[in-house]
C-alpha cells in the first residue's frame, strides 16, 4: 500500500513579499518502511494561494528535511532540502532554491558539489596520510601512529616505511549545515566530506568546506581538516 502525503513542512517568506509562504515535500511511501519515493517540493504562496511544484531531480531516499535561510543576501528565505540516501558512508543528497519574485532557481546541487571538490588521499612513510585538496591545490598532512600496531603492522615496515603504496578517498557530502558566522543574517554553508583509509570505515577525519553565496555560485571561503582525537 503507497501512502502519499507531506514528509516534511516549513513556514517563512520565500518570495520576498514579507507574507509568510507554506513549503512543504511531499512524497510516497509504504507501509513498515521509512523508505520515500517522489519527493517533491511544494511552495504554497502566504498571499493568494498559488502553489508551485518542483519536481526533484533526485527524490528518493529516507529522512527528507527542510531548512529555510538566506543563502543569497536578498533578505528573505531561500530553501535547503536534505534527503538522506541510507548508505553506510552516510552520503547525503542535498539542493538548495531560490524562490525570489515567485521564480524558482536552483542555488545549489550536491552533484554538482562532489563533481567540484576532489581529493587524492595517499598513505606517506612514517604513519601519515597526505589528502590533497584538487579545487584550492591545498595539502594536509595527517598523523595515524595512534591507529594501533595491528593496523599500522599491516602497512608499514618495523622503520615504518610502506610496504606498498596506499590510497585512501573522501565521501560524497554527508552534512550540509547553515551556519551565520559573522553575524549579518546571511548564512554560509558548512560542508562535510569523510576522510577514509583503506575502506569505507576506516575514517581519518573530515574535511569541512566553508562555502557563500558570491558572484551567483557558491564558492569556497575557507577550508578545514578535522581529525579524531585520542585519550592521553
Amino acid at each position: 500500500m503507497v501512502i502519499k502525503g507531506i514528509v516534511a513542512y516549513a513556514r517563512g517568506d520565500v518570495n520576498g513579499d514579507r507574507v509568510l509562504d507554506n513549503v512543504y515535500l511531499t512524497g510516497e511511501k509504504t507501509l513498515n518502511s521509512p523508505f520515500i519515493k517522489n519527493i517533491t517540493l511544494v511552495i504554497q504562496n502566504g498571499t493568494n494561494g498559488k502553489v508551485t511544484t518542483v519536481p526533484l531531480k533526485d527524490n528518493t531516499g529516507y529522512n527528507p528535511a527542510l531548512t529555510l535561510r538566506d543563502f543569497s543576501g536578498y533578505g528573505f528565505d531561500d530553501i535547503l532540502i536534505g534527503i538522506s540516501t541510507g548508505g553506510s558512508g552516510g552520503i547525503m543528497i542535498y539542493y538548495i532554491y531560490s524562490f525570489a519574485n515567485n521564480k524558482i532557481k536552483l542555488l545549489f546541487d550536491y552533484n554538482n558539489y562532489n563533481n567540484e571538490y576532489k581529493y587524492e588521499v595517499k598513505y606517506r612513510d612514517y604513519y601519515k596520510v597526505e589528502v590533497i585538496s584538487l579545487n584550492n591545490n591545498s595539502k594536509y598532512m595527517l598523523d595515524i601512529s595512534y591507529k594501533g600496531n595491528q593496523y599500522l603492522n599491516e602497512i608499514y615496515d618495523n622503520k615504518g616505511r610502506l610496504k606498498k603504496p596506499i590510497s585512501g578517498f573522501v565521501n560524497p557530502i554527508s552534512g550540509l549545515y547553515p551556519v551565520d558566522f559573522d553575524g549579518n543574517k546571511i548564512y554560509e554553508l558548512m560542508a562535510f566530506q569523510k576522510i577514509a583509509g583503506r575502506y569505507n570505515a576506516d575514517s581519518l577525519g573530515y574535511i569541512q568546506n566553508i562555502i557563500t553565496w558570491e558572484d551567483n555560485k557558491f564558492v569556497l571561503q575557507s577550508q578545514y581538516v578535522a581529525i579524531f582525537g585520542t585519550k592521553k
